[in-house]
């Protein structure tokens, strides 16, 4: 098998017959499972493919280059597959589905059952969710200050109390309760944004997160208490890519075989006593406060479900989140992680670990997508272990979307920020109906969203790229009429004091 070179430094392998990416995973518990439709129960395991005896390794440093059981679920009419012509873009109808009342499905999308028969064909219920979760993922994006200019780069642009509602996000029924903060230190040196002005806010502390709790009104339509946290990913996946070295070390508070990847946990778990932010790891942040909402809910005798998300690097943050909380919390409540384009984590062991602590890992990932391809090798499901250091192993249910589905997006091109923007994956979930299905002619998310941080939208739909940026790229007049760089509300400027929990039970909800 023969592979074109010219993508090999940024660690993609490519077809020399279709130039096309000759490497995609199905589903990521290294059974390589065949998914099914909601009538083909179990799921079907198929053989593992012989492995070729060219295996192409990365190189020893990267550094060198995420059935129901359905009365309700009706029939569903698939359009043909599309064309390489565009879907008129209608913008006059609104960009969000209707929000169903799917509290009888709950034990399906919010608790341990198997995700696979609601995955092909995608339910319509599904896919609303997933693109909650998404869109709560791409929040940690949108509200981060990533000006380097700013004496608060590296910050959350808005306090709790206005992050969702400043980004449009109030329609989705959740209030945030908690930031999440990570050091720059140690091995972390080109995975965080360090602010350009030292001792601004702080020097060695970035804003990672949040933990948002569904309000009542979307606990009573979902079937329980959601508890989200939302984990950022880098500002630019290239560079931890860059630093990334194929090193597993061992899980703390984990059996002895169990590893996982030395940076991400490094981030998970570092301190930096200097910082009033980031005194405690975001591990010690963020379970203090889900343990404590888990408490104050299943007293009300609430049904309580933790859903934590991420897109890439935050998809892998999150995985490591999710395993401390399957292992810590009440075993009643229902823990999964729902990742975009997220690399591998961690080792056979570690995934054994989830499953057995009952948590319910869903991947959605693009095919053309390089970073769920590492750490690691290309093909390094389903090889034997044995003398081997760099075997990850992907862990859950994969939800796997083609770029070159969408008649939107630009076809024939190689473009790694758009296969691997959140945006879209996003769109291509809204789009997805079936693996063989085309783009639903359904689809309701507005287009424009993937050239937010991108150029990846065909030229004739007339949409900028990188069109989202603050106004006037922040510059204001002030008193004197002499245009400076906008300040912040004083409730907006971070502050460890506000960065702490508050009393969720004197919230409006």
């Amino acid at each position: 098998m023969a592979f074109a070179s010219s993508a090999v430094a940024n660690g993609i392998f490519f077809s020399a017959k279709n130039n096309k990416p000759f490497v995609s995973y199905a589903i990521a518990n290294d059974h390589n499972a065949k998914r099914t439709t909601a009538k083909q129960l179990p799921v079907q395991h198929v053989n593992k493919k012989a492995m070729s005896s060219s295996i192409l390794k990365l190189p020893s440093s990267i550094s060198n280059l995420l059935h129901l059981h359905l009365s309700a679920h009706q029939e569903v009419v698939y359009p043909p597959r599309t064309t390489n012509s565009c879907f008129p873009i209608q913008n006059e109808i609104p960009s969000c589905s209707p929000k169903d009342d799917i509290s009888s499905l709950q034990p399906a999308l919010h608790g341990r059952n198997d995700w696979s028969p609601v995955l092909e064909p995608l339910h319509p219920y599904v896919r609303r969710e997933l693109i909650k979760y998404g869109e709560l993922a791409q929040a940690t994006y949108d509200a981060f200050d990533n000006n380097p200019l700013s004496k608060y780069q590296g910050s959350c642009l808005y306090c709790r109390n206005r992050l969702l509602p400043a980004l449009g996000l109030s329609h989705h029924g959740y209030f945030v309760t908690k930031y999440i903060y990570a050091t720059t230190h140690a091995h972390l040196l080109h995975w965080l944004v360090r602010p350009f002005f030292p001792s601004r806010w702080s020097d060695d502390s970035n804003w990672m997160g949040f933990i948002a709790v569904s309000g009542d009104e979307e606990s009573r339509r979902i079937g329980c208490r959601d508890i989200a946290v939302a984990w950022r990913g880098t500002v630019s996946p290239a560079e931890w890519i860059e630093d990334l070295q194929g090193k597993l070390e061992h899980l703390p508070q984990a059996p002895d075989d169990v590893r996982v990847e030395h940076g991400f946990l490094s981030m998970y778990t570092s301190r930096s006593p200097t910082s009033r932010f980031t005194r405690s790891s975001a591990s010690e942040q963020v379970m203090p406060e889900l343990l404590r909402l888990v408490e104050l809910y299943k007293k009300r005798g609430e049904e309580v479900s933790v859903t934590i998300t991420g897109h890439s690097l935050g998809g892998a943050l999150a995985l490591l989140n999710a395993a401390e909380a399957g292992s810590l919390l009440p075993k009643d409540v229902a823990v999964k992680a729902i990742s975009f384009g997220a690399p591998r984590v961690g080792n056979e062991e570690f995934g054994d670990m989830l499953r057995r602590d009952g948590v319910k890992v869903l991947r959605v990932v693009t095919k053309q997508d390089v970073v769920p391809k590492v750490p690691g090798l290309f093909f390094n499901e389903g090889l034997n272990r044995t003398g081997w250091e760099w075997i990850y192993e992907h862990v859950g249910e994969e939800l796997e979307l083609d770029a070159r589905a969408s008649p939107y997006l630009k076809n024939g091109v190689v473009d790694i920020a758009g296969f691997h923007g959140l945006e879209t994956y996003l769109h291509l979930v809204d789009g997805y109906d079936r693996a063989e299905g085309g783009f639903r002619a359904g689809a309701r998310r507005d287009v424009a969203l993937v050239n937010k941080a991108s150029g990846f939208l065909r030229e004739e739909l007339s949409i900028p790229a990188n069109w989202y940026q603050p106004e006037n790229k922040g510059m204001v007049r002030n008193k004197f009429g002499r245009w400076v760089l906008s300040g912040r509300d004083p409730e907006d400027i971070p502050s460890p004091c506000t960065a702490n929990a508050y009393d969720v039970s004197s919230s409006v909800m």
